[in-house]
């Protein structure tokens, strides 16, 4: 069975966005972009929310094919291309896209059938209202948070609507060098 891990950038002071959704504050560098080509190598399964999803789209089927396109660009945009993609949206119609799911009501049962036909982990990719509702549902089984070392003072909260305290237990810690760390921790059920 499947388990839904939440992988994000957060801000030190919880932030996942700021108020207007702008990332330009995520640091992100070769050494972290090895550390995610390691990551999710290790899984075909990308969950997004509509809006992230939609940023995705725009980027990333084209990425490696532009000019000066990185080493990471030709890398992930493999991997996008091949990974199956779930998407949580009442609106997109997924005949539109490519290897693409979407799920739109009743998205718990949905999710909960996807955990079960899915081997190993199926990434959550950023997409904080997404997470908010999973979170509120009790499905997202792991949290990988990039922490940013920054404050946003305001923005869009990492977590958000959980109704009970949920004990989580820290798997693993990983420092870069530019002061970001990698927290991975599991929901303790």
């Amino acid at each position: 069975m499947g388990k839904i891990v939440l992988f994000m950038h957060v801000s030190l002071d919880g932030f996942a966005a700021s108020k207007t959704g702008e990332l330009n504050w995520v640091h992100v560098d070769q050494e972290i972009f090895d550390f995610v080509e390691q990551r999710i190598a290790k899984t075909d399964t990308a969950l997004y929310g509509k809006v992230t999803f939609g940023m995705m789209e725009s980027y990333w089927p084209t990425a490696a094919d532009q000019p000066g396109a990185s080493r990471h660009d030709k890398v992930h945009a493999a991997w996008y291309q091949q990974a199956r993609k779930v998407v949580l949206s009442n609106t997109l119609n997924q005949d539109e896209f490519s290897n693409t799911r979407v799920i739109g009501k009743d998205y718990a049962a949905e999710i909960g059938k996807l955990k079960k036909e899915t081997e190993g982990e199926i990434l959550l990719f950023g997409s904080p209202g997404a997470a908010h509702s999973l979170l509120a549902a009790d499905l997202i089984d792991e949290c990988w948070l990039f922490v940013n070392p920054v404050l946003l003072g305001e923005g869009i909260p990492v977590f958000k609507g959980i109704k009970e305290k949920q004990v989580l237990k820290l798997l693993k810690a990983q420092v870069f060098e530019s002061g970001v760390v990698c927290l991975q921790h599991e929901i303790k059920r």
